[in-house]
């Protein structure tokens, strides 16, 4: 059986909000449908293109962007690199111009609501989140491609094998808790630099380096824009952004260059107990309010928790002293071995296992990164990892108005301050009392997750989102 090979830029990637199972793996999943047309030579014939929303990607794609996602992808467009101040003018183009440019190359047909459908009522079995592309050819004939986005930006080609690049060599192959401990105490290295070596198998070390740095380029600018931007979410719900104001309030209105100076000032502010949480929640806080608003941010390792690593690794940088590019980089090594494990062996897909999937694996993430870096051994590593999880066991998703912002935002803030608590608990224990393992919770939450009910996986058709009365516009 082969195994799934999951690197550090898999588990982190630059994108655009508000979720990285709706709105990063459909663009993605558009992009492919494309070059599929390009590759068999039948992109020139497309006259009119149709696009078919199924299960959690139809109940919850207005809110999570699905739609504009998907015409961007089939524009030609990046998620990486195009402009997000882009994003609201050119799907109004779209819509109004009833023209999409296929590839960037190709205007074709396009009517939004004749041509892209949102089935509310029908799932296919493979995942819930599920879309097919139709292209219509001038010859007569039709070409039509099913995708499904997995969780974290994945995208699984219908018929096609999960993975999506050439295997290769790795020194240590791992696909559990326990075979990651067996390589370190074999070798007596740590967690990152077992990410470190495998790693190699890919690239050099150097194009490693510089494109975890480039991650962190991105962590930062996106806590810095988040924590000194005002006003209101879109999407109807009229939430305030809070970031900002809880910034001011912590630093006063004192007015910084750039990102390093902000920090800077953070460190000034003191390291009393109450300081520390507030500035904790602020950074989480920052960044799904980002996330929420079609910014630029760090899939980690879904955008829905994308707040959670940022805000401890923010947390470590400003009060514990991790303020170097290699402490950096061995945080977010470890961090992104954690989540392949739970990608391995469970979900980070909130439509297939709730928010568990998303903020406890977020959580378990950073808890396992901090306590590394913290001078953790291994086993205390994989004791913050399991603690951080094993307290967000059964975390339904419910987002009010298919919207990424309540209740998913705060749920950042509270999943760092978890990681946090996992970290000093693991840092004060001795694992080898442990009663339970990582492997064991993560075979729990995917149990849990089968057993969870389908209204509490990302479908806004119970909890929270069926509870709450609001008045959303029309789409």
């Amino acid at each position: 059986m082969q195994r799934e090979q999951i690197s550090v830029f898999d588990m982190f990637k630059i994108g655009i909000g508000p979720s990285s199972s709706h709105t990063l793996g459909p663009w993605r999943a558009a992009q492919q449908f494309v070059q599929s047309l390009e590759q068999q030579g039948l992109l020139p014939m497309v006259q009119q293109a149709k696009i078919l929303l199924y299960g959690s990607l139809a109940k919850t794609g207005v809110g999570h962007g699905t739609d504009i996602a998907i015409l961007l992808g089939l524009s030609g467009d990046d998620p990486v690199t195009f402009e997000v101040d882009q994003v609201t003018p050119k799907i109004a183009h779209i819509k109004s111009s009833h023209q999409l440019i296929l590839g960037g190359v190709l205007p074709v047909s396009f009517y939004a609501d004749d041509d892209l459908l949102f089935l509310f009522n029908e799932s296919l079995p493979y995942h819930p989140n599920a879309v097919t592309f139709q292209a219509f050819l001038n010859n007569g004939k039709a070409i039509s491609e099913t995708y499904y986005s997995i969780g974290g930006g994945f995208v699984v080609k219908d018929g096609a094998s999960g993975q999506t690049r050439a295997e290769v060599d790795l020194p240590f192959p791992i696909d559990t808790a326990s075979e990651l401990l067996h390589w370190c105490m074999k070798t007596g290295l740590r967690i990152s630099e077992v990410v470190a070596e495998n790693e190699l198998a890919w690239r050099s070390e150097q194009e490693t380096r510089t494109g975890v740095l480039n991650i962190f380029r991105v962590l930062k600018e996106c806590i810095y824009r988040g924590c000194h931007t005002t006003g209101q979410l879109p999407g109807g719900l009229n939430v305030a952004r809070r970031a900002a104001k809880l910034n001011a309030r912590l630093i006063g209105n004192n007015k910084y260059n750039n990102y390093e100076e902000w920090v800077a000032a953070i460190r000034n502010t003191g390291d009393g107990f109450k300081n520390t949480l507030d500035w904790v929640s602020c950074f989480a806080l920052a960044v799904n309010e980002e996330n929420a608003s079609f910014g630029r941010v760090v899939t980690a390792p879904t955008n829905g928790a994308a707040g959670v690593i940022p805000a401890v690794l923010q947390y470590y940088i400003a009060f514990c002293e991790g303020d170097t590019e290699q402490k950096v980089i061995n945080f977010l090594f470890t961090a992104s071995e954690i989540g392949s494990i739970f990608k391995k062996g469970a979900t980070i897909s909130a439509a297939m296992g709730g928010c568990q999937a998303e903020i406890g694996v977020s959580s378990a993430m950073a808890a396992a990164a901090l306590t590394e870096c913290m001078g953790g051994t291994q086993r205390q590593v994989l004791m913050a990892a399991e603690i951080a999880m094993e307290h967000h066991l059964g975390l339904t998703c419910d987002p009010i108005g298919g919207l990424v912002q309540v209740p998913c935002i705060e749920r950042n803030t509270m999943g760092a301050i978890k990681a946090i608590t996992a970290s000093q608990l693991a840092l004060q224990s001795n694992p080898e009392k442990a009663k339970v393992s990582l492997d064991a919770v993560v075979k729990t939450m995917w149990h849990t997750a089968l057993d969870m009910n389908s209204k509490y996986k990302e479908t806004s058709d119970g909890g929270l989102a069926i509870n709450i009365p609001i008045s959303l516009p029309e789409c």
